[in-house]
Parts: structure tokens; C-alpha cells; sequence
């Protein structure tokens, strides 16, 4: 279940393909180099986002390993799978956590897979540390989903 480290350098030479809602398109890839790439990608305001949800993820989740996968970039812990991920969809980032139910309280938005749960992080919209550093520290207790190489 481990995730090999690959060496990516972030390519700032070649503009990265923006995606429906402007999500990056940024090739699957393990370690902090590839997710660095798709966070720089992110267009606008929601690079700041997601700087600053790295600096939480990389902060609460000990010995996180990080992997972009679907043109996202997930984070877990080994043994436990993966514990959050993050997206850009038009006009908001969506920040995933993978067993979010269980989380107290829940994030507030839910769909088709029962364990997720995730909070919508708009434009201007302040970002509640805090409460992300709680549902952070939860997770790292618990087991995700999937395994490191899917």
C-alpha cells in the first residue's frame, strides 16, 4: 500500500489545461511535487485556497503522503488510505473528506457516496480554520477510502 515517491518537477514552461469549471488537468502522480503543480494550476483565487488547505493537511495529518488522482489531489496516512482530497468546480473548492460522516459535526454538504461529506469554499468566503483543523484531526484517526494505488 505504499506510494512510490516519483520525481515531477512543476512545469511552468507549458500552461496547464483547465478543465469544465476550471479544475486543472494535471496527470496522475504521487508526492508533494505533482499536487504543488495542480495547486499552482488552480485558477485565480482558489490557489490561495489551496495553499492554505495544504499548509492545514500537511500541519494535522502526520505523515501524510500526498498523490494527484481524477485531477485531484488526494492526501492519506499508510494503513489508512485516503483521508481528504480537495477540487475546483466553477465557482467554489471543494473540500472532500473521504469518511466525512463520521465527522462531528459533519460537513454540511453530502451526495451519492454515503461516507463523504465535504464544505464548499467560495470566493471571499472567510475559511474556518478552526473547524477544518478539527475535522482534520479527526480523520487522522480513522481509515479512509481506498488504497494509495488506486
Amino acid at each position: 500500500m505504499s506510494t512510490p515517491k516519483t520525481k515531477r518537477s512543476v512545469n511552468t514552461a507549458k500552461p496547464v489545461k483547465l478543465l469544465t469549471g476550471g479544475n486543472p488537468q494535471i496527470a496522475k502522480g504521487d508526492g508533494d511535487a505533482v499536487v504543488l503543480e495542480y495547486i499552482a494550476a488552480m485558477p485565480g483565487w482558489k490557489s490561495a485556497v489551496g495553499r492554505r488547505l495544504l499548509a492545514l493537511i500537511k500541519k494535522h495529518l502526520p505523515k501524510v503522503q500526498m498523490a494527484v488522482r481524477w485531477n485531484s489531489p488526494f492526501f492519506g496516512i499508510e494503513g489508512q488510505g485516503w483521508l481528504v482530497s480537495f477540487h475546483v468546480v466553477t465557482k467554489h473548492v471543494k473540500l472532500n473528506f473521504f469518511s466525512g460522516t463520521s465527522l462531528k459535526p459533519a460537513p454540511p454538504c453530502g451526495g451519492k457516496d454515503p461516507n463523504a461529506r465535504w464544505l464548499n469554499i467560495s470566493e471571499g468566503e472567510e475559511l474556518d480554520e478552526a473547524q477544518i483543523t478539527e475535522w482534520l484531526k479527526q480523520v487522522a484517526t480513522m481509515n479512509g477510502w481506498a488504497s494509495f494505488s488506486a
